[in-house]
């Protein structure tokens, strides 16, 4: 694969730097210090309704329930720099009916939520680690086989009244309006998606999936995944991408995500 085909794959997953993918193949020290212990619940997070109607949590209640590295087996988790976030901030969609999908993608939450948190999260590559006196063969493999390890964005996005009932609706429907694609990014650097198609997930109160076709150089495409769960006032959006297009749903994430949530 070729630098521009990553770099421009990377501003598609959420933010996600080159930087950040290595970094997270190579270390498994924590990254998330002011996470609360392993196991332990926010007290502080009211009760939330399966009618979507709580009070919305702070930033600092949704930091607290995002997943941190230990809770989730097999997985690095990290956090997100904050050049990161001010570059996501300065993306969207060219269509306004699939501004809710680029959202959840790029680390905002759909329409406008109190408040919201996020965090990256690496499968961790399966077989035996490389040792120092590796052939420069084996070294290669083992860099491809951390390139295609899947990469979720782990969003929380939190609402008041009605609003997560609504930004909800909003996804589903922006998955069904924007079949055809979109294109998304920041100034002149674009990334086409070239179709959106429902999938298969649940949890939660209720729940959406999609797979999007993102187009790369060469004429090949990277089938991408999102997907997003209303748990009460509170919605968790799940986007992941593998840099050699071989990506797959992030069943394992989502399901610790919101089972932490409660």
């Amino acid at each position: 694969m070729r630098r521009t085909t990553v770099r421009r794959t990377a501003l598609a997953a959420s933010a996600m730097s080159l930087a950040l993918l290595v970094s997270a193949c190579g270390s498994d020290k924590s990254e998330a210090k002011k996470d609360e212990p392993k196991g332990k619940a926010s007290s502080s997070a009211p009760a939330q309704s399966a009618a979507g109607g709580a009070g919305a949590l702070s930033k600092e209640q949704l930091t607290k329930l995002l997943l941190a590295e230990g809770e989730i087996a097999d997985h690095k988790v990290s956090e997100i720099g904050a050049s990161d976030l001010a570059m996501a901030k300065t993306m969207t969609s060219d269509k306004a009916e699939c501004k809710p999908l680029s959202d959840v993608m790029m680390l905002q939450g759909a329409g406008s939520p109190a408040a919201a948190a996020a965090r990256k999260i690496m499968a961790k590559p399966k077989g035996p680690a490389v040792g120092p006196d590796a052939s420069s063969e084996e070294k290669a493999a083992a860099a491809m086989k951390g390139l295609g390890a899947v990469i979720t964005s782990d969003t929380l996005a939190s609402y008041a009244g009605q609003g997560a009932t609504e930004a909800f609706a909003a996804i589903k429907k922006a998955g069904a309006d924007c079949a055809g694609g979109f294109a998304m990014g920041g100034g002149s650097d674009k990334t086409k998606i070239k179709k959106v198609a429902p999938a298969t997930f649940s949890a939660g109160d209720e729940a959406v999936a999609f797979t999007l076709d993102m187009e790369v150089e060469d004429g090949k495409d990277n089938t991408t995944h999102l997907v997003v769960v209303r748990k009460g006032s509170t919605i968790a959006g799940f986007y992941a991408l593998s840099l050699t297009g071989q990506g797959e749903q992030p069943k394992a994430v989502v399901d610790a995500q919101v089972k932490k949530l409660g």
